[in-house]
């Protein structure tokens, strides 16, 4: 009877990844008698961590005579039998790995492996990665048609059917589709007006189509004439700002299977033709769109239907669902925006960049270029499900085969067809999981086959489940009772008969397993977030603050910060007394204290304790929202959450506030329209913080405008007739002492004409001091003039 090489070939890769599973094993494991003997293992969980050969019997002392010293229970699984343990009382830790068959016309093998492992193990094997010759190909023209492409798009027009030929060359089954992209159609992406919504270029002369997020106009054919017919319907578009909405558009394309038509057996091209950047995914909050992205198909009647309601795709989303759908990606850019691409297809796995030439003079060699490319590259993506990640490590090493070249540890580069690639996939699990399955996720990017690995840990003893856990001789159940099926950790005295799950053994100080985990059969099984023989070891999983995990004040559990006494997240301090001013008020009452520090409600308030802000609107505005729902809501007592979001304190209505000088804070009022407001009060003592909100409006009894007016205006008059009143009798006053001053002028002149003048000289000499010098010539007759000197 003879075999075929293959089998034989076979056989030999089978058992020298069975050594390497054996090498990375513990030294121990490779000595089965001494190795498990000495020293002696105190518990089953000591016992099995020792390697693969060492064995534990838990069998009853009567039953078992080789079991009368503790140290004789570890043994290899030979011995064990021979010293009369029975094979349902012996422990074993199973390990190994378990592959399916290799399918025919399979390019990726084993489709499924099954690991059977414990804590510190590392297992290994190989996949199979097999490139063929002739693959059918769907390629997918996504086109941005904003106006700046008008060039690109006259000679896609031209060159779409020959670039189909040139692929048909090179595939089996060669099938193309066509989709158009501008951007979100809302300001300030594109113009609101109602003439520029109909038509963006209206401003010259010429007729555009509408902006769309995304339109599927072709799904995949082999009918280039439809597909001829389709490029040559298509129309300019038009926006505003410089990014497109390209993200958007390769999302459905990666999604959307059933409407682009994707077939499974394919090789899936992507080929994307713009001449700007995408917008980002916050880019989207601009046009107040803040629903991030939910990965899932959204077209009706081919047209995306979200585009105005949720946020643009992150680029981690994006690299998800290509390597989910197995897409290959080819951008074709122009070289101005070559350097931002680069970077993005560096995150984008299965993605290949192109310089396009002015009017998209080299669009065929392109895309023949890029698919030759990626077809050469096989390279694989492994995913641990989330929330255990921390707790396994895989390493990738690729094997390429003869004339092509490594370039990762993942990668394999200028494969020819036909040629296979193997690659060396290693499994550790570093803690124990919480379920009894893990799943491993390993994808050839860009093919449509992947590899599922289940992991089955091997965490803790099977002791006390088949009978009594005898980890010491002597120990028995009282004659005619049923075995123990509690498991060892139950155990109340095992820590007391040498169990070892903490440091320094039983004798050891501090709690079991560093009070992060649970003592099975002797072993420390871990919490979630620890590591180490006693749960002694904190992993990565916390944050980092100060460059300290938990900020140095406090220790990482199941991935959480557990901090110190009086810190409420280890960073911050749970007291507020550091926010407190001079007068004790919180924040000066114009904030609110965030990890021990005042954060202003108003924006322009300053000072450690907001305590500076000349034009703030003081503390009374801020809780107007929550007096609005509160008045919103007719004052209903028994609606307790319906301004939760509008109120950060606790709310109490009361009938009456009395005036600040009745209380310990001043009250505020709140319009209500109508010249009416309502009255309310913060309470900032000891315990919640409370607002006290009167019920009963204040309104004004009357208008008392007139009287008001009437006052003003009689005063005003009373005061205007006062000032003329004074004023009169001011001028009458001045004109009296006029008519005087007159009267006596013409009395001095009538005497001087009485009188006879004689000849009289008389000279008068001014000088410094002002005095009068007179001289008189023999008057003959008296003299009546004066001189006033």
């Amino acid at each position: 009877m003879t075999s075929s090489p293959g089998k034989y070939a076979k056989l030999i890769v089978q058992r020298a990844f069975l050594i390497a599973c054996v090498t990375a094993l513990p030294a121990a494991a490779l000595s089965a008698g001494n190795g498990c003997l000495s020293p002696p293992a105190p518990s089953c969980a000591e016992c099995l961590g020792r390697g693969p050969h060492c064995a534990w019997c838990f069998q009853d002392v009567q039953a078992f005579p080789g079991g009368a010293e503790i140290s004789q229970r570890c043994d290899s699984l030979q011995n064990l039998r021979r010293n009369g343990c029975e094979e349902q009382f012996i422990e074993q830790h199973a390990f190994g790995v378990q592959e399916t068959a290799k399918l025919p016309g399979t390019q990726v093998s084993p489709q499924e492996v099954t690991l059977q492992m414990w804590p510190g193990v590392s297992l290994r094997f190989p996949l199979h990665v097999q490139q063929l010759q002739r693959y059918p190909v769907d390629m997918y023209y996504l086109l941005d048609v904003s106006a700046s492409m008008q060039d690109h798009l006259d000679r896609l027009k031209t060159v779409g059917v020959s670039l189909s030929q040139r692929m048909k060359a090179h595939s089996s089954d060669f099938r193309v589709g066509f989709g158009s992209f501008v951007d979100k159609p809302v300001s300030p992406y594109i113009n609101v007006h109602p003439s520029k919504i109909s038509n963006p270029c209206s401003d010259y002369g010429i007729q555009c189509r509408p902006a769309h997020g995304f339109i599927h106009v072709l799904p995949l054919t082999d009918n280039t004439t439809e597909f001829t017919r389709v490029i040559r319907e298509q129309s300019i578009s038009g926006n505003m700002d410089t990014p497109e909405g390209g993200f958007d558009a390769i999302l459905q394309t990666a999604v959307c299977q059933e409407d682009i038509g994707w077939r499974t057996e394919a090789k899936r091209l992507l080929l994307v033709m713009t001449d700007q950047p995408s917008h980002l995914a916050l880019d989207s909050r601009l046009a107040g769109i803040v629903v991030p992205h939910d990965g899932n198909c959204h077209l009706e009647n081919n047209t995306y239907t979200h585009s105005t309601r949720m946020e643009h795709p992150t680029v981690g989303l994006l690299a998800e669902k290509l390597l989910e759908n197995s897409i290959y990606s080819i951008f074709a850019v122009e070289q101005l925006q070559y350097k931002w691409y680069e970077q993005l297809s560096s995150l984008l796995p299965g993605t290949h960049l192109g310089k396009l030439q002015p009017k998209a003079a080299n669009l065929r060699e392109l895309v023949v270029d890029a698919y030759k490319k990626l077809l050469s590259i096989v390279e694989v993506d492994v995913r641990v499900q989330d929330h255990q990640v921390h707790r396994f490590r895989v390493n990738v090493t690729a094997i390429c085969p003869e004339g092509s070249r490594t370039k990762g540890s993942n990668k394999c580069s200028e494969v020819r067809p036909n040629q296979t690639v193997l690659f060396n996939i290693s499994v550790s699990m570093l803690a124990c999981p919480e379920e009894e399955e893990v799943l491993i996720f390993i994808r050839p990017v860009g093919f449509n086959e992947s590899t599922l690995v289940r992991v089955r840990p091997t965490c803790a003893c099977r002791c006390g489940q088949l009978g009594e856990c005898q980890d010491e001789p002597g120990q028995t159940e009282p004659s005619g009772t049923q075995p123990s099926q509690a498991p060892c950790s139950s155990r109340p005295e095992e820590t007391e008969r040498g169990w070892d799950c903490r440091p320094g053994g039983a004798g050891g100080r501090g709690p079991d397993c560093s009070g992060r985990g649970s003592c099975v059969c002797g072993h420390c099984v871990c919490e979630n977030g620890t590591l180490g023989r006693y749960c002694q070891l904190e992993d990565l999983t916390c944050p980092y603050r100060h460059g300290l995990i938990c900020a140095g004040r406090g220790h990482c559990v199941a991935g959480e910060c557990r901090c110190g006494t009086g810190w409420g997240s280890c960073d911050c301090p749970s007291s507020s007394e550091t926010c407190l001013s001079q007068d004790g008020v919180l924040c000066s009452g114009r904030g609110s204290c965030v990890c021990g520090r005042c954060e202003c409600d108003d924006p322009r308030g300053s000072g450690d304790f907001c305590e500076k802000c000349p034009t703030c609107e003081g503390s009374c505005q801020s809780h107007w929202k929550c007096v609005h729902c509160h008045l919103a809501n007719g004052f209903t007592e028994g609606m307790p959450n319906a301004c939760n979001q509008s109120c950060p304190l606790l709310v109490d209505f009361v009938h009456d506030i009395p005036g600040s000088e009745d209380s310990l804070s001043p009250s505020c009022l709140y319009p209500a329209g109508q010249r009416c407001h309502y009255r309310f009060q913060t309470d900032s003592g000891p315990g919640p913080a409370l607002l006290w909100l009167s019920t009963r409006p204040e309104c004004p009894s009357s208008p008392r405008y007139l009287p008001t007016f009437v006052a003003v205006f009689l005063l005003t008059f009373l005061l205007g007739l006062a000032v003329l009143v004074l004023l009169s009798w001011l001028l009458r006053r001045q004109n009296r002492a006029l008519d005087e001053s007159k009267s006596a002028v013409y009395d001095v002149t009538n005497q001087d004409t009485l009188s006879t003048a004689t000849a009289n000289e008389k000279t008068v000499t001014c000088q410094q001091e002002q005095q009068l010098e007179m001289r008189t010539h023999s008057p003959k007759t008296p003299l009546h003039n004066v001189g006033w000197q």
